[in-house]
């Protein structure tokens, strides 16, 4: 009886999904977070389930989990120590960076301080020009140097990032080799075109040193992680989630492990998009709402899409990750009133610990979650079916002495604090949507996360969307999403060249070349032939343009006759993008990337079993906007049947969220047990 299990780590609560294939079983569950050290949580998480369910470690044969801790450690400087040899002349190039403010209407904010201080970033002598031509050859003695000189400084980790090296590396991994051979072999030792070897250096140093800095982090956590993993009786190698979407085994986390900063995000994106399609909703906008931050992304024909330029922590990231946009508007998110006297939701949390003060763990400032629970919307006495008790008064106390600040009601403070989250959450959402073109009334909402169905009707409202499909486990789906996940790695090359018919055998070239690559990764991670994909991408601009657009490529040997009907393919893409295209404009070729992928099978969708209707288990005073309190039925999620229509206003609770159905709003749940809500025309009460 296999056992697949996927693991994600939010700021405030620890979900596991649990499936069991043969059996087609679910099973879900939650526990609170343990910032300090996130595998306890882990592990206790993973033995409860088991020890509850009668199931055998052995029998875990998949186990995935997304980490926050390469962000947390980056976040809170708690990192490994770093140096970077470097072409001279370029010693700091990491702190002029490009020479543009964080916020153009922000004179007084800075960029973080460079990761690295000056004193550990040493150059030497060596030059090579864009075409490959030796300018000023590498001074090995100069590297030995910087070597012994780096030896005495107690480091970490020593980044080599030279000019141009994404084309001719032998540079770098010449220089990389002299400091293994002078520096301890507790040193790790990489150079730039090993993390991502793309032209634009900035960006490409910058990510190699903030994967430098989380070598020892993130080793140290696995070490700690596979070991308790190990002990429990999982035989199951861990999987981690990476930003782009994937996973990627062990290994490749301890060589790489800044490709696991944005893991969470992504696993729930993944998990909207192997659920909202099945549903018949293809165009959506998700809405994570965990107790930290609201994160938003958007499906297009129910795919997500890929960017390639990040900012973390404060410095520019350069990698593949999918489109999210994040806020700090979560359930633990404090309300708080800036120097202008306006009231403010954010960024700060409470965390797990204290957590929102309705948890009675010793917070005491005002959350999203108290006032939720003030105006009836969230249950009062016990979350996480009973398991977390819940004190009204200590929230009603919270929040009232944010309200004699402001001199306001009391429920008029909590539900200014709920509109506010909503007003952050909007404003994340429009530059995926709005400013790329997209109508929002055209989508339909994908609410999820803990507090994700409990502020969905309000925002949906606020972007003109009719729709809200609440999935069946909404606080569980970053970790649903990992067991719907594959194998996958990103391999690429960059040639600045015009793209014309004679450009065929360069590109074909460097295909054989990344598919060398791609072969002995699938060989390395153990994937069976028939489970190989590959998927091919060409990044092309026009001559000039700073920024590329990404096309699809067959993956066969490409002809003369293939390379013009790319450039045909290019301006069309531009004009779609743009809005305009120039036949008479030169078409530059950038990037050639693959995306190697190790499929692996996926749980069956499950549907709800025949049962009656679902009666309400209780009712409460709930307010929603329209200044009264209304007697609500509350109806339990577990006992809700297939097709069964609800009307507003009405409470669904479970597990791992609430959801609310507002005055006049229609609901109905379909064969998966979605909750399709239709919002009703015109109304705001």
């Amino acid at each position: 009886m296999e056992i697949h299990i996927g693991v994600d780590v939010g700021g405030t609560f620890t979900d596991l999904a649990v499936s069991i294939p043969g059996e087609n079983r679910h099973i879900r569950y939650k526990v609170p977070t343990t910032p300090d050290c996130p595998d306890v949580a882990i592990v206790e998480g993973i033995a409860t389930v088991l020890a509850e369910h009668g199931l055998d470690a052995g029998n875990v044969i998949r186990l995935s989990h997304g980490t926050t801790v390469g962000t947390n450690a980056l976040i809170q400087r708690k990192i490994g120590k770093v140096a970077v040899v470097t072409s001279q002349g370029f010693r700091d190039l990491l702190e002029i960076g490009r020479q543009v403010r964080p916020k153009v209407y922000d004179i007084h904010l800075d960029f973080p301080k460079p990761l690295v201080p000056r004193r550990l970033r040493l150059e030497v002598r060596e030059r090579r020009r864009a075409d490959g031509g030796a300018h000023v050859p590498l001074d090995e003695d100069g590297v030995r140097e910087a070597g012994r000189r780096l030896a005495s400084e107690g480091i970490d980790c020593v980044a080599v990032c030279f000019l141009h090296s994404y084309a001719y590396p032998e540079n770098e991994e010449r220089a990389v080799e002299i400091l293994r051979e002078v520096l301890p072999d507790s040193v790790y030792v990489l150079s730039s075109t090993e993390i991502y070897p793309e032209f634009r250096e900035y960006e490409r140093f910058s990510t190699a040193v903030l994967n430098g800095a989380l070598l020892t982090v993130v080793d140290a956590y696995l070490d700690r992680f596979s070991d308790e993993v190990a002990r429990l009786g999982v035989p199951a190698e861990p999987k981690v989630s990476q930003s782009s979407g994937g996973l990627m085994s062990v290994h490749m986390t301890r060589k790489l492990p800044i490709r696991a900063c944005l893991s969470g995000p992504a696993a729930g994106v993944l998990g909207a998009a192997h659920r909202a399609p099945a549903a018949g909703f293809r165009n959506v906008i998700t809405l994570d709402i965990g107790g930290t931050s609201a994160d938003v992304s958007v499906l297009i024909d129910g795919a997500a899409t890929e960017v390639h330029n990040r900012m973390l922590a404060g410095f520019p990231l350069r990698l593949p990750a999918l489109d999210v946009n994040a806020v700090g508007a979560g359930g633990g998110s404090i309300a708080w009133i800036d120097v202008d006297g306006l009231l403010k939701v954010g960024p700060q949390s409470a965390g797990a610990h204290p957590g929102p003060a309705c948890y009675g763990l010793g917070g005491v400032e005002a959350t999203l979650t108290d006032a939720n629970v003030l105006l009836g919307r969230l249950n009062d006495q016990a979350l996480l079916g009973g398991r977390m008790q819940i004190r009204r008064d200590l929230a009603e106390a919270s929040i009232s002495r944010l309200a004699g600040e402001l001199g306001l009601d009391l429920m008029e403070t909590a539900r200014g604090i709920i509109r506010v989250a909503c007003a952050t959450v909007v404003k994340a959402i429009r530059p995926l949507s709005v400013e790329r073109g997209y109508d929002p009334a055209d989508f339909c909402l994908f609410p999820f996360g803990g507090a994700g169905p409990l502020l969905a009707t309000e925002t949906a409202r606020d972007l003109g969307i009719k729709t809200i499909i609440v999935p069946p486990s909404p606080g569980i789906l970053c970790a649903e999403g990992l067991l719907n996940s594959d194998l996958t790695a990103d391999f690429m090359m960059t040639a600045l060249m015009p793209l014309h018919e004679d450009s065929h055998d360069t590109l074909n070239a460097m295909r054989r070349e990344l598919r060398q690559k791609v072969e002995g990764w699938f060989g390395h991670e153990a994937v069976p032939a028939g489970q190989r994909r590959v998927q091919w991408t060409a990044e092309m601009r026009y001559r000039g343009q700073n920024y590329e657009l990404s096309l699809p490529l067959e993956g066969r040997e490409l002809r003369a006759e293939d390379c013009e009907g790319l450039v045909a393919t290019f301006h069309a893409a531009h004009k779609r993008t743009y809005g305009f295209h120039s036949e008479t404009e030169t078409v530059e070729f950038v990037n050639l990337k693959v995306k190697a992928v190790g499929l692996y099978d996926k749980p069956p969708l499950p549907t709800l079993a025949e049962r009656p209707d679902a009666e309400p288990s209780s009712r409460r005073r709930t307010f929603f906007t329209t200044g009264t309190w209304l007697d609500t039925p509350v109806l339990q999620r577990d006992s809700l049947a297939a097709g069964q229509a609800l009307t507003g206003p009405a409470i669904i609770e479970q597990l791992d969220t609430t959801t609310l159905i507002f005055p006049g709003d229609r609901g109905v749940v379909d064969a998966w047990g979605n909750l399709i809500v239709t919002l009703a025309p015109g109304n705001e009460s």
